[in-house]
């Protein structure tokens, strides 16, 4: 169990590096991204290919993951976008209005109703997001990215939901990736004449970054948390990624000296946010005591 949670912790902590990596790494964040997701598919695929998993799905299956793609693929743009436009604290608070774009799509999708709490919630992050861009105009572009990204992010495991009940996590995450490459790979030209990025090719620097973003952060993070799942429970992987924008924030102000930029007003919003945060996991964490004790 120990070796478990060292084995999420490390994935979490990957995943909140990948900001970081964004930051490093130079590229137009359309370009960045196309570049991750092909170093990822092909090594995920070899590797699939080498254990013998990688198995042929009908058309119509692949379109539907492709769909899914597409979304992480927006997702992945507009968070680069945001952590470029604006820096890695900010795209990191933003995704926290993802919470809000759950809440609310989430039943309109899925059919179901509302749930007010969660509702309010939402609007207690994206207020403290307000206080953020209201105190901090300079950041405006990076914010509306961010809170692009936090929509991707919300509709993505609302989209996956059902997916995963079909499909196995490494190859719904090949066939996934596979399509979002795809997409991207039609868009990204007209992306890239309204963004007019400097260079198109990866510097030395930049493609070191790129397979560390590829392989460890992607890959790799994956690959342990599945070997994590298969002793800790979901709902305990969950509650502990909230851990992520976190870490996040914590190696900006390591490597970047983010702390330096902002002021009081920041720290208020954060704390908006982070409250919002404390309370949804009390709250799940009391529901799921209250489920599993019956």
């Amino acid at each position: 169990m120990k070796k478990a949670f060292l084995q999420l912790h490390i994935a979490i902590f990957l995943a909140g590096f990948t900001a970081v990596l964004g930051r490093l790494i130079l590229l137009n964040e359309g370009l960045l991204v196309w570049y991750r997701i092909f170093i990822t598919v092909w090594v995920l695929g070899g590797i699939m290919l080498w254990r013998k998993e990688l198995k042929k799905e009908t058309f119509k299956n692949m379109m539907r993951m492709a769909a899914v793609g597409g979304v992480i693929a927006f997702h992945w743009v507009t968070f680069y976008g945001s952590v470029k436009y604006g820096n890695i604290s900010v795209a990191l608070v933003c995704l926290s209005a993802s919470g809000f774009f759950s809440a609310l799509l989430e039943p309109l999708i899925l059919k179901r109703s509302i749930i007010i709490i969660e509702l309010l919630l939402g609007l207690v992050a994206i207020a403290g997001i307000y206080i953020i861009f209201d105190f901090h105009p300079q950041f405006k572009i990076g914010i509306i990215y961010g809170i692009l990204a936090a929509l991707g992010s919300a509709l993505f495991p609302i989209f996956n939901k059902q997916l995963l009940k079909q499909f196995s996590p490494r190859t719904l995450t090949f066939y996934e990736l596979s399509g979002g490459l795809l997409i991207l790979s039609c868009l990204l030209p007209f992306y890239l004449s309204k963004t007019s990025p400097t260079y198109f090719l990866p510097t030395w620097p930049d493609f070191g970054w790129l397979c560390i973003l590829a392989v460890l952060c992607t890959v790799v993070c994956f690959d342990l948390q599945l070997k994590a799942l298969q002793k800790i429970s979901a709902f305990t992987c969950n509650l502990m990624y909230n851990l992520e924008p976190l870490y996040g924030i914590i190696l900006a102000f390591i490597f970047f000296n983010e702390g330096a930029v902002f002021h009081t007003e920041f720290y208020v919003g954060l704390a908006f946010i982070l409250s919002v945060i404390v309370f949804q996991m009390y709250r799940v964490s009391q529901k799921n005591i209250s489920y599993t004790a019956n």
